[in-house]
């Protein structure tokens, strides 16, 4: 299975890089793509999890107060945790899970089924280059999408925590 998923991504990847995929396929087609394919399998199977870890990231609105669901790409960072990156396709502006996360860094993930609380942490600046390391290691390139979008890229780590009884 290995090698049907390294195909595919081999043939995906150089897709992703190009301004058709940051500004038409990505943003727009690719969310509704994934909230109906998780509503066919009640949040069982997300689309991108074909290709790289992928998770459903529950925030609450940094401004409504309301639940937000992101599905995102993830790299664990050999540690238990997951780093996030705030790329939005290269837009220049951040998306707004980074903004909430900043605001309410309580939050949860779901991955493969599995919900769990986490706690989002900023990488800082002298952990960035080793953080994009990572990431590039499973999606080469994917720091391009920095490069392009004019600006510092956040970058979070998702550190699992207790859930607390009545809690997320």
């Amino acid at each position: 299975m290995t090698g049907v998923v390294d195909a595919v991504r081999a043939l995906i990847a150089p897709l992703t890089r190009t301004r058709v995929f940051r500004r038409v396929i990505g943003p727009a087609l690719l969310p509704p793509v994934e909230r109906v394919v998780a509503w066919i399998s009640r949040g069982r199977v997300q689309v991108s999890a074909l290709l790289v870890p992928s998770l459903v990231l529950h925030t609450v609105g940094a401004r409504s107060g309301e639940p937000r669901d992101a599905p995102l790409m993830y790299t664990p960072d050999g540690h238990g945790r997951a780093i996030v990156a705030g790329t939005n396709f290269a837009g220049s502006r951040h998306p707004a899970w980074t903004a909430n996360l900043l605001a309410h860094p309580e939050a949860a993930i779901t991955v493969r089924g599995r919900r769990m609380p986490v706690r989002a942490t900023p990488i800082p600046d002298d952990e960035r280059d080793a953080a994009w390391a990572l990431i590039e290691a499973q999606w080469p390139g994917y720091r391009n999408y920095e490069r392009e979008s004019g600006r510092a890229v956040r970058l979070f780590r998702l550190q699992p925590v207790r859930a607390v009884a009545g809690g997320a």
